[in-house]
């Protein structure tokens, strides 16, 4: 369920900083969820450990399938002790950290960032294990929630979504911030999202969805204008929401949709990671450690194709098994100006799709895809390709920010 969302302040006026300290200071209810987390790790490292155990033992062809079952005897009494007396340590620990005072407020650039990291990886894992660590989704500025809506709101509002295991304050690169930049250039009034990027991303799409209704519901002077800048897979948790929200208020109020970097047909390193799962899974001896790779989020997996709504994944007997691109194909909203960005690594656009930015390819990011089906058809002019620039630049880069101010006018 969503939680209430938070109003941000009036821009051009920004909200002090949180209260921080030096270093990394952890709440209790951290101390708490990385407990339970490193107390998950040992319960799975152990089931790793006996079925290749049980794999040698039984000593199977070097290619094909695993033995079924698990070791006997002593050997099983062993590792049944193991996972028992991990369970009691962890609930022991679970009951003292449980106990200490809570601390809601202090905070780090560091600290968000582990956090933010940590919900990347396993987010749907702590989400679903009920973990403190999961980050819920809310609107912040600053590092803060935020609570009270502003007096002076102007009518244009600007929502920034972040991208995997990144946090709302990771906006601000070299000291540029385009939320911040644009509402200075523009006037409008810009709001940061702050979410889990290890649920899946039609997931995360639904809840903003039903976000953005309450808050342009509460909002104090109607809404003429609503734009959206994602970076990286907060360009497709914003397009999942535009395809749940239509009718709604606020999708009526969508002006402006502006995705940089964003893998809306997929990104290599998560396929790279899908082909190391299955020739792990070639050899009996090997194939428990595939189960290592398979722990990592749903939020990484829908990034195999670009997966934007429930039934991409849920067509499928589990989210690893999904080997093909068997998207349903996912249209952009009607009546907004889409703007897409790519970076590449190379000197000259011409090359670009050679290279890339590091993480997602050229033709990822401008929606091009041999299926005229799946291509997004965005016209060349709402598009650009930065040269000599990472995934990250696409945060700073006063070229970006450039088309940015333009495009959002």
């Amino acid at each position: 369920m969503s939680n209430p969302p938070a109003l941000p302040p009036s821009a051009p006026r920004p909200l002090p900083p949180p209260a921080t300290r030096p270093g990394l200071p952890l709440r209790a209810a951290d101390l708490r969820g990385l407990a339970r987390l490193a107390v998950d790790g040992v319960l799975g490292v152990t089931d790793v450990v006996e079925a290749m155990h049980h794999t040698i033992a039984r000593r199977p062809a070097p290619l094909g399938k695993a033995p079924s079952g698990r070791p006997g005897g002593i050997t099983g009494f062993v590792y049944r002790a193991v996972r028992g007396g991990t369970r009691v340590v962890g609930a022991g620990l679970d009951t003292v950290l449980g106990a200490l005072p809570l601390d809601r407020h202090t905070t780090t650039p560091q600290r968000e960032a582990l956090i933010a990291a940590l919900n990347g990886v396993f987010g749907d894992h702590l989400a679903d294990s009920g973990n403190p660590l999961a980050i819920p989704m809310q609107w912040r500025v600053g590092g803060q929630p935020l609570r009270q809506p502003p007096a002076d709101a102007s009518d244009r509002v600007l929502v920034l979504v972040h991208g995997l295991a990144m946090n709302d304050l990771q906006w601000q690169r070299h000291g540029h911030d385009h939320g911040t930049a644009l509402a200075q250039a523009l006037g409008h009034t810009p709001v940061w999202l702050h979410y889990n990027t290890g649920r899946h991303i039609s997931q995360n799409g639904r809840d903003l969805a039903d976000q953005l209704d309450a808050l342009l519901a509460a909002w104090p002077v109607p809404v003429r204008e609503l734009a959206i800048v994602g970076h990286s897979m907060g360009g497709l948790v914003a397009r999942s929401a535009c395809h749940v929200g239509e009718g709604r208020p606020w999708r009526r109020a969508l002006r402006h949709l502006a995705c940089l970097g964003s893998p809306h047909h997929g990104a290599p390193l998560e396929r790279s990671g899908r082909l190391a799962d299955l020739a792990l899974g070639l050899s009996p001896y090997a194939a428990p450690l595939a189960r290592l790779g398979m722990a990592r989020s749903a939020g990484i997996t829908d990034l195999r194709f670009g997966n934007l709504e429930d039934a991409d994944w849920q067509q499928h007997p589990h989210r690893h098994r999904q080997h093909h691109d068997d998207r349903h194909p996912t249209p952009l909203p009607k009546g907004v100006n889409v703007w897409l960005v790519a970076a590449t690594r190379s000197a000259h656009t011409d090359v670009a799709r050679l290279r890339g930015d590091g993480l997602v390819p050229v033709a990822s990011a401008l929606g091009e895809h041999a299926d005229p089906a799946r291509s997004l058809g965005v016209p060349v002019s709402h598009r650009l390709v930065v040269p000599r620039a990472g995934h990250f630049d696409l945060l700073d880069h006063p070229e970006v920010f450039a088309h940015l101010r333009d495009w959002l006018r």
